[in-house]
């Protein structure tokens, strides 16, 4: 199933950084480019709170940062959250459900994602469109034609600079999300679903290992965002250092 998710992934055309600027008419030095950083994992894995330490980090590094969340981050793709997360919509298909998943994406990244980046603003987003390729490809069996068209409609060329996936037994990500209340419709779906999930989340880092990197999500919140903070300084060089990790954390608690 996951030769097939994946099939035909190579043949999705986003635009590059330099691409993006040039675009748009701004042709200007490489460091000066917004950077577009995504967060993914099964559900209870961590990344929404490393996704907030990474963009606090960041900020407090100097940077120019806009953190986001999917779906949801613009107000009509929040409103669509809040149908597609609603446990008592528990008759929605799989294709409708695909189908919302990308309509907020598509908001987001018209009103939002493209302006900041061509801002020059680095986008920290707690998920983006490597989810619908574990959870409505992998998961919900619509497969890779559907899903990469999908996805590449949406997102119309805006890729992420960097994808760090989040690596945690099925088991422990469940206990996590117990801890934090009632499930949301996704997370009411259970444990083998959830399994799924994780083997696409596996494919797509295979599948593309530049872009996505893989980040053991054991231990504690500091140890996993000393790993998060060492991948974003060795892919995107970010100049971090440890002041700005740790004021990150301090203020976390």
């Amino acid at each position: 199933m996951g030769e097939n998710v994946l099939q035909g992934t190579s043949s999705f055309r986003a635009l590059s950084t330099d691409e993006r600027c040039c675009a748009e008419g701004r042709c200007c030095p490489l460091p000066r480019c917004g950077r577009f950083v995504t967060l993914e994992g099964i559900d209870g894995c961590g990344k929404t709170t490393q996704a907030h330490l990474l963009a606090k980090a960041l900020e407090y590094a100097g940077y120019p940062v806009l953190a986001l969340r999917e779906p949801g981050g613009a107000r009509i793709s929040e409103q669509i959250r809040s149908v597609l997360l609603d446990p008592e919509n528990r008759a929605m298909g799989p294709v409708c459900e695909l189908l919302l998943y990308e309509a907020a994406r598509a908001q987001l990244v018209h009103e939002v994602v493209k302006p900041a980046l061509a801002a020059g603003k680095i986008v920290v987003c707690d998920r983006f469109y490597d989810s619908t390729t574990a959870y409505q490809g992998f998961a919900g069996g619509l497969g890779a034609e559907v899903t990469r068209r999908a996805n590449e409609l949406a997102v119309a060329g805006c890729r992420p600079d960097l994808t760090i996936v989040y690596d945690l037994r099925v088991a422990e990500a469940a206990r996590r999300a117990s801890a934090r209340g009632a499930a949301d419709r996704m997370e009411a779906k259970g444990l083998a679903y959830q399994e799924k999930v994780a083997r696409g989340f596996a494919a797509v880092a295979a599948a593309e290992p530049e872009r996505v990197r893989t980040v053991s999500a054991l231990g504690s919140v500091a140890e996993v965002f000393a790993r998060t903070a060492a991948v974003a300084e060795r892919t995107l060089g970010f100049a971090l250092g440890g002041a700005p990790v740790a004021r990150a954390l301090e203020e976390l608690v």
